[in-house]
Formats: structure tokens, sequence, C-alpha cells
């Protein structure tokens, strides 16, 4: 799987961290982790920031988080849009992760709120794509 499958404008054919491509076919949303600091990333990086290693795991996103942030998009960057308005948020996760995403359509406007629960999940795109959203659960 390539990298240019992901999302539904993809800037990249190919990346160190194809496999994240992958594992969301596979129906994990997953981050890396540093197998020499521990320092754990989302989305995922091929390299460590914290202590430079290149020796890198996979760790899947898992459990209910809570929406830390969102706000409702109006206008786009190129390429997304036809699918404005749509909703971004920000949710923390019982292990400390912090995941970036859309918040799915199926929430309603008068539902979302800060700290409400969230989990996060692949969809399927149209054209074979591949994303993740935040949702209820």
């Amino acid at each position: 799987m390539d990298f240019e499958q992901f999302g539904t404008v993809s800037f990249a054919s190919q990346t160190k961290v194809n496999a994240f491509v992958e594992r969301l076919y596979e129906g994990k949303v997953s981050g890396s982790r540093c197998r020499q600091c521990g320092a754990r990333y989302f989305p995922p990086r091929a390299d460590c920031c914290a202590c430079l290693s290149s020796d890198m795991a996979w760790f899947d996103i898992q459990g209910v988080g809570k929406l830390i942030s969102f706000s409702t998009l109006s206008y786009a960057p190129t390429g997304f849009e036809q699918d404005l308005p749509y909703t971004i948020g920000l949710a923390r996760f019982e292990d400390g992760i912090q995941v970036f995403g859309r918040l799915s359509q199926s929430i309603i406007a008068e539902e979302m709120a800060i700290g409400m629960d969230v989990v996060v999940s692949p969809i399927r795109l149209p054209n074979e794509r591949i994303a993740y959203e935040l949702r209820k659960p």
C-alpha cells in the first residue's frame, strides 16, 4: 500500500511510515514508539526527535479518548473544498497519546462538546482511499 491512498488528498506517494496506511486497511489506527527512549508519536514518525533513533515500533491507539478541542471549518486548503463544512478535533486518550483528526459526520453539531468521549477508527473513502476519524463510542 502506498501513502498516496491515505486521506482525501495526499501530497506524498511514499513515506518512511507507509505501513501506517496498511495498518488502517487492517482496521488499526497506529502511532509509533521509539524503542530506545520510549517516546510515542501520532501521527507516526520513522525517526525519534527526542533521541534521534530510527529504532521504532508500532502501537495501536485503543480505548476511549476525551475531546479536548474542536473547530468546524468553513474554508479549506486546496483539494478539500468539496468536503466543507467539516469538523476537526483533538482528543487525548487514557495512555496520554493525542490524536488530531476529523470528527465523524455522524456526530451532530449540538452533541459536540469538550470532554465528550471519542474513539478513533479507520474509514473508507471513495476511490479505494482510507483515512481515520474520531467518533462516538
